[in-house]
């Protein structure tokens, strides 16, 4: 039910405030002796004594009696904010009191942005739209950091990978609780491998190469050995790709697995690879390090290169650090 507040003409504030969809009960205290009376909205008579002349089935005649003469709004409208008369005659003077009705509204957000994606370096324009009376204010914060950013709009520019997070909007006007709503942005970026390390191995045993590459979208993960073969899965060695990371599942090391493995990490934006070596016993080599895609101290790597180029779909550029463009 709708909660109801009154105003009594004995006590009456120059202002009464309401909150939309809120009834409210106008109360004329009189004291006197009354011979004529009756109620106004600006111009319009909506009572005379206890004739109405209003047409609006929201208002009503509450009491009229020789000390109270009253009227209800139901469900107050915006529309029905302005100002309201108790005019009454009494010992033939007449006597007029007034008060002016303010209708509030809770701020509520009307528009916002969708979910974005964009590409590392784009510029982000995010928007809010908000409604409500008085005048709300909006606001824009980031969960990430906790930063408050004023006004509707929400520029960033050059966006950077870690900047991907949720945005959520505030507006309030200290009428109800703030309205809040949220926007996703995805920031897309090529691959980059970490986490690259030689393995030493045994004879016979099992053992494990990884390459872990971040990337959005997810990178898609190929293994070549180091004659550009493409290394597939037997019953010595298993692949095993999972979201951010591919393994090499080596069950039964032999001699032919000892060697230079490079594992390549691509998606629409870019591609990185980086070399491994799965170590004999005893065996001395330099770490494994990530190497610009398709540069290599290796000639046969070149080849390698052509192909994966052959394969790439078309405005794809391998690097580790640029986009696609």
């Amino acid at each position: 039910p709708s909660s109801v507040q009154a105003a009594e003409f004995g006590h009456l504030p120059d202002n009464l405030t309401v909150l939309e969809g809120e009834s409210v009960i106008l109360r004329c205290k009189i004291d006197e002796e009354v011979t004529h009376k009756a109620w106004l909205n600006r111009s319009n008579i909506l009572f005379a004594g206890t004739d109405k002349w209003s047409l609006d089935s929201r208002v009503s005649l509450v009491n009229s009696n020789d000390s109270d003469f009253s009227i209800q709004i139901e469900r107050v409208a915006v529309t029905d904010e302005g100002p309201y008369t108790c005019s009454f005659q009494a010992r033939n003077q007449p006597r007029i009191a007034h008060v002016y009705l303010i209708v509030q509204v809770p701020a509520r957000i009307v528009n916002i942005s969708q979910d974005k994606s964009v590409n590392e370096g784009d510029d982000v324009n995010l928007f809010c739209l908000a409604v409500g009376r008085p005048e709300p204010t909006i606001t824009w914060k980031d969960f990430r950091y906790g930063r408050i950013y004023e006004g509707e709009f929400l520029d960033i520019t050059d966006i950077k990978r870690h900047q991907a997070e949720e945005f959520e909007c505030i507006t309030n006007n200290g009428v109800a609780p703030p309205d809040t709503r949220r926007v996703k942005v995805t920031v897309n970026y090529p691959p980059v491998i970490t986490d690259v390390k030689n393995m030493p191995a045994q004879l016979g045993k099992t053992a494990i190469l990884r390459c872990e590459a971040m990337a959005v979208p997810t990178a898609v993960f190929e293994w070549y050995r180091d004659d550009r073969r493409p290394v597939e899965s037997d019953n010595t060695l298993k692949i095993k790709n999972e979201k951010t990371r591919s393994l090499l599942l080596f069950t039964n090391v032999t001699e032919k697995h000892f060697g230079n493995y490079t594992c390549f990490a691509s998606n629409r934006l870019g591609a990185s690879n980086a070399s491994m070596l799965l170590l004999r016993p005893g065996a001395v080599y330099g770490g494994g390090a990530p190497l610009s895609p398709c540069v290599s101290g290796l000639g046969l790597w070149l080849g390698l290169c052509v192909s994966i180029l052959m394969k790439a779909p078309s405005g794809l550029r391998l690097s580790d650090s640029s986009p696609a463009i």
